[in-house]
């Protein structure tokens, strides 16, 4: 699953990538997503010309789009999903990798902090900011997460249906963190490599900084988001 938002040249460059036939080899069928947030640019005719399922998200923003691509797994028969951003930092030929621990996890987080950061790929006050926020969610929640902002992510059917999820934003990883937690679920770290960005970046360090470590605290005071509890949704964005 692919998230995107105007990602045209990076999304081109994940789709060169990705190790289909070593996929093929391990036995797993593969179907590509790509949950996009609007994008104005090449982006709808890069995810058909590579043969991908193009879905214009609901709402807006990367949890949105995450909320969606996991209800629309859920409607699926598919066994298990693995989400990376759709910009080149993520190596999508990492993901056999991941799928290979799902045999043994519930969760496989990729860690870029103890993985291999190309050298312009994350400015310093992202890195520092990055090791800030995953202490203080394994101090918070006692379960060890070593990169807790990384946005390549490999889950069981079993995980993606015990989620409860309301995050509208870059909080998404932050919460699918706090829900793994609540849930029981058995979380794998594995190091991975991270680039340069293709394009623009979306993230701003502070703000989104903040929203994340508000979620952090949200969770860990209520728990599960209200909209689980009065049974309204919560992966679903309606």
């Amino acid at each position: 699953m692919l998230p995107t938002l105007d990602e045209a040249k990076g999304l081109e460059e994940v789709a060169n990538n990705i190790p289909h036939e070593k996929i093929e080899r391990m036995g797993w069928n593969i179907h590509v997503w790509v949950v996009d947030g609007g994008s104005s640019d090449e982006t709808e005719t890069v995810t058909k010309n590579n043969k991908f399922q193009f879905m214009p998200q609901q709402g807006k923003g990367k949890g949105a789009a995450m909320r969606l691509g996991f209800v629309k797994f859920l409607e699926s028969g598919h066994d298990a999903l693995v989400m990376l951003d759709s910009d080149g930092t993520y190596d999508p030929r990492e993901i056999p990798k991941f799928l290979d621990k799902l045999s043994k996890f519930d969760v496989v987080v990729g860690d870029r902090l103890n993985g291999d950061i190309n050298p312009d790929a994350m400015t310093r006050l992202n890195y520092f900011g990055n090791h800030i926020l995953t202490w203080l969610a394994t101090g918070l929640y006692g379960i060890t997460i070593n990169d807790l902002c990384s946005g390549y992510w490999g889950f069981t059917r079993k995980a993606i249906s015990r989620l409860k999820l309301n995050s509208m934003k870059f909080e998404i990883e932050a919460e699918m963190y706090t829900s793994c937690v609540k849930e029981e679920l058995e979380i794998k770290n594995i190091p991975i490599r991270y680039s340069s960005r293709i394009g623009q970046a979306k993230l701003g360090s502070v703000s989104d900084g903040w929203r994340i470590f508000r979620k952090l605290i949200v969770r860990r005071i209520f728990g599960t988001p209200i909209e689980a509890k009065i049974g309204k949704g919560n992966l679903d964005i309606e």
